[in-house]
């Protein structure tokens, strides 16, 4: 056992056996070598089934990073290119002067479209076609590509149908023949997981109760706020544990977010920086800041790489790293600079807090 896995694990154990967490992976990548595969906790609290490095764990937005692998995948063989405009290949997206939306937009999260109808529910989410509708009838909250704001959900059904017009295959399809299977991690990555892999899934937990803010809190929240019917958080589905267990959530292709393993997304990484799936030169334009400036959506300040945000964490904050952290404290990044590449998945899900992504990355990344 190397002395980076001792202390991966030792941090790991501190978290679980104190209650700050139930269950946690890490899985730490330098050139197609891995470092780390570090694993505690339960995957399932009520029946005390362990957790392993083989857990699918349901990880929100950290999947966001592997729905632009598969977009780069596919530019990378030419399938498509990061100007290409949305409505060439999705015609209906062109509504209400969106015609000029690119995927290069889409990834930078730029088409002016946060939002799903206020009243989206999970099942509506599962619904790819009508989400999709929904999507394509929406009206812009800003000009696509003169502004950014995080876009939730919309960005994986945004690149999941462009990936779909140009494939005729669903995103899911791609996802596991052109990135999972060559890379070894059927089973330990997906969008929609197939009803069979379902029952061996992490369960997620809440951490604490919900925040309750008053009405007139949240609308002054750039988060919560509402435009023409759409917001980028509805009330119905947002992701907490009830949200995150759902068996219909979990077998959908809901590309904003995706179930995988610590190990099996941390390789993604390494294959994007080792080359495997992209050319150098698309490497580097991929981890490059291409949007900065004040969230429209979050209110806070950004930096986004193609489909990755630049630095990931206040607390990690290296402008060679690129990557992605979900909502409930789960991330997957790499650092261009090392060649290191980093994945932590766990099933406490505690909204906003990245505390664990940080310890863990600040061990593994050697900054301290």
């Amino acid at each position: 056992m190397t002395d980076l896995q001792k202390q991966v694990q030792a941090a790991i154990d501190e978290l679980v056996e104190s209650g700050a967490e139930r269950g946690v992976q890490v899985a730490v990548y330098r050139r197609g070598e891995l470092l780390v595969d570090a694993v505690g906790g339960v995957a399932d609290p009520a029946t005390g089934r362990p957790l392993t490095s083989a857990t699918p764990v349901n990880s929100t937005s950290t999947g966001k990073g592997v729905t632009a692998a598969v977009v780069h995948v596919l530019a990378e063989r030419g399938v498509l290119g990061y100007e290409t405009r949305i409505a060439d290949v999705w015609p209906e997206f062109a509504a209400h002067g969106k015609e000029k939306a690119t995927v290069r937009h889409a990834l930078t999260h730029a088409t002016g479209v946060p939002g799903v109808p206020v009243a989206t529910t999970p099942e509506d989410l599962c619904d790819w076609d009508g989400m999709c509708a929904a999507i394509a009838g929406a009206r812009p909250w800003w000009e696509p590509g003169t502004r950014f704001g995080y876009h939730p959900q919309t960005y994986g059904h945004i690149l999941g149908e462009v990936v779909r017009r140009v494939t005729g295959k669903r995103i899911s399809q791609v996802l596991h023949e052109e990135v999972a299977e060559p890379l070894g991690l059927t089973g330990e990555l997906f969008f929609g997981v197939p009803e069979s892999e379902l029952g061996g899934l992490a369960r997620i937990e809440d951490a604490g109760p919900p925040m309750e803010l008053p009405a007139e809190v949240m609308a002054g929240i750039p988060f919560f706020r509402v435009v023409d019917g759409y917001t980028a958080a509805p009330a119905a589905a947002m992701p907490d544990a009830a949200f995150c267990n759902r068996a219909d959530v979990l077998g959908s292709d809901i590309p904003a977010g995706a179930t995988l393993t610590a190990r099996a997304v941390a390789r993604v990484y390494d294959a994007l920086l080792g080359g495997e799936l992209v050319s150098a030169d698309r490497l580097r334009e991929l981890s490059t800041p291409a949007m900065t400036g004040v969230d429209e959506v979050t209110g806070a300040p950004g930096t986004w790489g193609l489909g990755y945000t630049i630095g990931l964490t206040p607390g990690l904050g290296s402008p060679a790293l690129f990557g992605m952290a979900g909502s409930g404290g789960t991330a997957a990044f790499a650092d261009a600079a090392t060649g290191i590449s980093v994945g932590v998945t766990k099933n406490r899900a505690s909204a906003g807090d990245f505390g664990t992504v940080e310890r863990i990355g600040r061990i593994a990344l050697q900054l301290d």
